[in-house]
């Protein structure tokens, strides 16, 4: 009998129905939110790590570009074994 009144006189069960799927609507919304902002916060994380990696390999690459460069001007030349007594040296005629 209580679910006939309820239909007659449904006023009351559906106030508080709409207002239950109020709250879980604004519910889902901020969880929905907070999860875009965790997702956004992570590529954000990634790409300033990604960038620092960069810049480290970046920083390797000029220093051994600079060791090599300082070791080219120690007066040694470069040379290359073609097999047997046969040598090919690179750079002996370039002045620095």
């Amino acid at each position: 009998m209580v679910h006939n009144f309820a239909a007659k006189n449904g006023s009351a069960l559906s106030g508080l129905a709409a207002v239950g799927a109020t709250l879980a609507t604004a519910a889902a919304v901020v969880v929905g939110a907070v999860l875009a902002v965790f997702a956004a916060a992570t590529v954000a994380v990634i790409a300033v790590m990604t960038s620092a990696l960069l810049a480290f390999a970046g920083l390797a690459l000029r220093a051994r570009r600079l060791r090599a460069r300082r070791a080219a001007d120690n007066g040694l030349i470069e040379a290359k074994h073609l097999g047997g007594h046969h040598w090919v040296a690179y750079g002996w005629n370039e002045r620095p």
